[in-house]
């Protein structure tokens, strides 16, 4: 299946995902049968190679996937995003495991968390793990999960690893390994069933650890683009869905004949909310463009065997941060002309901009990338910084 199949398939689903946001909210998860629309659509086995019964997807094609899917719902878009690329970090296990992992199938559905929440301390074959790791999206229909580690020494100190920070390994085990706790009550992407993870003095065998930082064995370019600066762009694409879906809603809105109170004209007439609505139009194209451009630049790098250099990598992790700011700010603007009717939990204006502000909580498009970038424009080593 080509990229151009997968997005038709997707945005076939689309009215159905947005009509059913308010129950996906409720739920706090995905339901089962709209999970099983979206891996017959493909979306878990975007990046997959073909090898291994993927789709082979481009970045920029994965991009485009997940900025549909958070158009339909923020919440949506987040857990297919989380799901659907999840291969792209089981990647970095040995090579024989990943294969064995994806031996029974191609849809498989991976999840876990990058903070470093456990620790894991060495013994004969591997590891044994503890910790309780929050955030984990999608774990209650994740088959597999990771959990990120700090790693122990005899003594119980963390040993020391590159880059002036500890040694980290992640854990990959199947999901029934790990204890879900339900503490996914929040203000935003509701439906992600983003819960928490607990393991307790768990084995887990070398071959299932693996290095976040380092590079995979498989020689497609999308594995060999870095992990944090790749999944700042896909977190943005969440953002850049997000934000079209709020501005067709605020659109519809007016088109509907919404009218102020006391006011004269309808606000769709109003030439102060067909300024900010355009100029939030503009805002969005251009967040879009960006975006696409420094994947598309990334790919080509990584199709041609180039390393980034430090500052690339940088601009990218800065890309998803500045990119998902300029979303933030469309569905404010969305949600802001929409008036009192956003108020409302009817009003999906509202979901979309509890949506977006939880979005912006995550690490991965902190503004704080941002300085990698400025250091390495005045001459500084960022090298360190790009792990």
């Amino acid at each position: 299946m080509t990229g151009t199949a997968t997005l038709a398939r997707v945005r076939a689903l689309a009215p159905a995902i947005s009509e059913r946001a308010e129950e996906v909210e409720e739920a706090r998860r995905l339901p089962p049968d709209l999970l099983d629309q979206l891996i017959e659509a493909g979306c878990f086995r975007m990046g997959l190679p073909r090898s291994h019964g993927g789709d082979e997807l481009s970045i920029v094609e994965i991009i485009r996937v997940i900025e549909e899917l958070a158009r339909a719902d923020g919440s949506v878009g987040w857990a297919a995003m989380i799901g659907g690329t999840a291969s792209e970090l089981f990647a970095l296990l040995p090579r024989e495991r990943f294969d064995a992992l994806y031996a029974s199938g191609p849809d498989l559905i991976g999840g876990g968390t990058l903070a470093p929440k456990g620790v894991a301390v060495p013994v004969d074959g591997g590891y044994r793990a503890s910790g309780r790791w929050p955030f984990a999206s999608g774990s209650e229909h994740c088959t597999w999960l990771m959990a990120h580690c700090v790693v122990l020494s005899p003594e119980g100190t963390p040993e020391p690893g590159p880059h002036g920070i500890p040694r980290l390994v992640a854990a990959v085990l199947p999901a029934q390994e790990f204890t879900i706790v339900d503490t996914w009550h929040v203000s935003g992407l509701r439906g992600t069933g983003s819960q928490d993870l607990v393991l307790e003095n768990a084995f887990v065998p070398e071959d299932q650890t693996m290095d976040i930082f380092g590079r995979s064995d498989l020689a497609e370019p999308l594995f060999q683009i870095p992990v944090l600066g790749k999944f700042a762009l896909y977190v943005a694409a969440v953002g850049l869905g997000i934000a079209s879906g709020a501005l067709e809603e605020v659109a519809a809105l007016a088109a509907g004949g919404k009218r102020p109170a006391f006011a004269t004209r309808r606000i769709a007439q109003d030439p102060l909310f067909q300024h900010r609505l355009g100029q939030a139009d503009a805002d969005l194209r251009a967040a879009r463009a960006l975006l696409h451009a420094e994947a598309a630049g990334a790919w080509a790098a990584a199709a041609e065997a180039r390393p980034l250099a430090p500052v690339v990598r940088a601009q990218l992790r800065a890309t998803g941060a500045h990119v998902t700011q300029l979303a933030t700010a469309v569905v404010d603007t969305a949600y802001n002309l929409g008036g009192g009717t956003s108020v409302y939990n009817s009003c999906p204006l509202q979901r979309r901009l509890r949506d977006i502000h939880t979005v912006t909580q995550h690490a991965g498009v902190a503004p704080s990338a941002y300085a990698a970038v400025g250091a390495a424009l005045v001459g500084e080593d960022i090298s360190k910084l790009m792990i």
